[in-house]
């Protein structure tokens, strides 16, 4: 709920603050002062759109910044944390800047945010009613969502079990149904990867074979080569028959050096290390020869071997052709393959448990959703008949408030036991319209529709008062709740008032003394006007300046004996009304 709430430079209010309370809060003052000003400003704070021309005239901006003190569960905290929000133990601080340049920001706990961001938290923290109220009953939904918050934990128990069920339902339906659709398709897959499997198992390639072959290929389409260019050399070495031409040996002339040699070796040091160079050239040209023989022994000359070769290997790429770049490639593919054509032949049998499930699923629905509708139905019937008893106390008493549950009928939906056929939803299987009959007699229409502006705020606070505590949000704010209403009426309205602000708090705007009297804390809208600038202040009003008030208020002289008695006499009227409701309200 709201601490306090500060506005600066809206319309005629040049600056005010409001200290408020937990429990009923009313706002008051002379037509003109700026009462209404207060609920526009607390309409920025929730996010409406900008009106530009609220901002006074000679100032660039007006703000409005809103205190907010809520337990540490609310989801209001949760969203404003989301946003990057800090708050102080629940307290919270909320504002909205416009400028007159068209220019509008907010900032929540501290931090820049998206105007967006305070209307979501408007709607965990505030309902305003007022006599252009577009109503948030306005939209279907809502109205099932007042009946299910009125029937209690449990109602809303089997209203969430069938989400929960609904949701399996729906996501179990959509992947039978894709899988079924895909049946055609699936058939294809799986010859397009069977004969693509037997392919590449009729040729059974092995990890790595297809570089292997391919330096077995070179080695045998130019063996005739390798094998003549190994055997010239080997010539050279040794001057055995593969030698171009008589010559020298390469081993000889190394045996010849070392001879010249071995005449001065013992006589300088120098001349012997470089005798030891030569002997490691001799034995590594032995060594050298030897393994050129073996080579040229192991040159295979086999044109049938070499076929082979060639032959595996255009089998081998007829593979990395379709399936990879190399064979291991090739093998990965065919695992993965594999994984696929089990799970596109098991999809048949998926398809089969799929279809049971869904069954299975769709009449448990089926049994939570006709539990659901039993549990509206017996709470339509207690809600319209409480808040028809709530509007008999707010000068309304030939008004019927009726709330219809009906049955979504749907042809092409799900068949109850009963053979009417109905649309899930996971909301149950319910329509539901609140009703208002303004008149004996009178068929029920939409209460938008059948309610006038004061009627309408009237009807929302008998459906507030009955709906109370029923997670309702935390504020409720009325302007020009009582229009149209005097008298005994008066005082009705403002002990209804009184007794939703033992739920919630309550903030209203009112002409009225008989309802300013049921107040907790009193604020009146005082304007001032210094010839040539008018504006308004906001100040709280107790003992003798809070009777002076209500004696304005009912028309007579703020300062007369006789003003003050009779507003002394209501206030003492509406203390034992209060005492009475509350006294009611623990013996019921």
């Amino acid at each position: 709920m709201f601490s306090q709430i500060r506005i600066r430079g809206i319309g005629v209010i040049d600056e005010a603050v409001l200290d408020l309370s937990p429990g009923l809060n009313v706002v008051t003052g002379e037509t003109g002062a700026g009462k209404t000003m207060v609920v526009s400003g607390l309409g920025l704070l929730l996010g409406q759109r900008a009106d530009y021309g609220l901002v006074r005239s000679g100032v660039e901006s007006a703000f409005v910044e809103g205190v907010l003190d809520l337990p540490a569960d609310h989801p209001a905290l949760a969203r404003a944390a989301e946003a990057g929000a800090e708050h102080d133990d629940g307290e919270l601080v909320i504002a909205r800047t416009i400028s007159a340049a068209g220019r509008s920001r907010a900032h929540i706990g501290g931090r820049t945010a998206p105007v967006g961001v305070l209307a979501e938290l408007g709607e965990h923290l505030v309902a305003v009613h007022g006599q252009a109220d577009q109503w948030r009953l306005k939209q279907g939904d809502a109205h099932r969502e007042v009946l299910d918050d009125f029937g209690g934990p449990d109602l809303l128990a089997v209203r969430d079990r069938v989400a929960q069920v609904h949701d399996r339902w729906r996501a179990a339906a959509q992947e039978h149904d894709r899988l079924v659709a895909l049946a055609r398709e699936r058939a294809r897959d799986i010859d397009a990867l069977t004969a693509a499997l037997e392919e590449v198992e009729a040729v059974d390639p092995q990890p790595g074979e297809d570089a292997a072959l391919r330096a077995e290929s070179e080695r045998l389409s130019h063996a005739e080569t390798l094998r003549s260019a190994a055997g010239q050399a080997l010539g050279c070495l040794t001057n055995d028959e593969y030698a171009a031409e008589p010559a020298p040996s390469v081993t000889d002339l190394l045996a010849a050096a070392r001879s010249a040699l071995g005449q001065g070796v013992h006589h300088d040091e120098r001349l012997r290390s470089l005798d030891e160079r030569l002997s490691e050239l001799a034995a590594l040209t032995t060594d050298l020869a030897a393994d050129l023989t073996g080579y040229v022994s192991d040159v295979d000359l086999d044109p049938e071997r070499l076929q082979q070769v060639q032959e595996r290997r255009a089998a081998l790429t007829a593979l990395t052709r379709k399936y990879g770049e190399t064979i291991d490639e090739v093998l990965d593919w065919t695992r993965g393959a594999a994984a696929r054509l089990d799970e596109l032949v098991t999809a048949d049998d998926r398809v089969v448990l799929l279809a049971e499930q869904v069954g299975a699923l769709e009449a448990e629905l089926l049994d939570l959703s006709v539990q659901l509708s039993g549990l509206r139905q017996d709470s339509a019937a207690r809600f319209g008949a409480r808040v028809s008893e709530e509007l008999g106390h707010l000068a309304m008493g030939r008004a019927e408030l009726v709330v219809e549950v009906a049955r979504r009928i749907d042809a092409e939906g799900s068949e109850l036991p009963s053979g009417e056929r109905v649309r899930l939803s996971r909301h149950g299987i319910d329509d539901v319209d609140i009703l208002l009959a303004a008149n004996a007699g009178a068929a029920p229409r939409s209460v938008t529709k059948a309610a006038s502006g004061g009627e309408l705020s009237r009807v929302m606070l008998a459906l507030e008062v009955v709906g109370a505590g029923s997670g309702g949000p935390p504020t409720f704010v009325f302007d020009e709740v009582d229009a149209g209403v005097g008298g005994r009426a008066a005082l009705d309205v403002g002990a209804r008032l009184a007794r939703l602000a033992d739920q919630a708090q309550v903030i209203v705007v009112t002409h009225l003394a008989q309802v300013a009297a049921f107040a907790d804390r009193h604020l009146v809208v005082r304007k001032a006007d210094d010839g040539v600038i008018t504006s308004s202040s906001v100040v709280a009003v107790e003992d003798e300046d809070r009777l002076a008030e209500l004696s304005r208020m009912m028309g007579g002289d703020s300062d007369s004996d006789a003003g003050l008695a009779h507003a002394r006499d209501l206030l003492q009227q509406t203390t034992a009304m209060r005492v009475a409701n509350a006294e009611a309200a623990r013996a019921g």
